[in-house]
């Protein structure tokens, strides 16, 4: 037996459409199938995959972060993206990694979830506001 890929995550949400908002609308995830379970929630996927799975109905951890400290997804169009996260007044970090490295974006779900976004070295760096 080996591990082969990562599956999914998954995120407690105090607020199903608020979290599903926040991955849809704004990092393009895509609402999905999802079994009939007894408790609220949502499968959001990219592609064809469910590669994030949001849980509702029970308490959140007080702090939220636990021993796994945020989640990263590849993406693309930087600009856009910071476009976005300013539109929603949503705080972010921006970073780049030693020398010409790739771009390291930082923001929260709406439970408190850290976020990163990969995005190419070869992107521009977005427009100053």
């Amino acid at each position: 037996m080996s591990i082969q890929a990562m599956d999914h995550i998954t995120v407690l949400a105090r607020d199903v459409d608020a979290t599903k908002a926040f991955y849809i609308g704004l990092l393009g995830f895509t609402d999905g199938p999802r079994p009939p379970f007894d408790f609220p929630g949502a499968w959001l996927y990219l592609g064809d995959h469910a590669v994030l799975h949001i849980v509702a109905g029970g308490p959140l951890p007080d702090p939220p972060a636990g021993v796994l400290d945020h989640v990263a997804f590849s993406a693309s169009n930087l600009g856009e993206m910071v476009s976005r996260l300013k539109t929603h007044k949503i705080d972010y970090v921006l970073r780049r990694r030693a020398g010409d490295g790739p771009w390291q974006l930082f923001c929260q779900d709406p439970n408190g979830a850290k976020v990163e976004l990969d995005f190419s070295a070869d992107e521009a760096a977005p427009a100053a506001t």
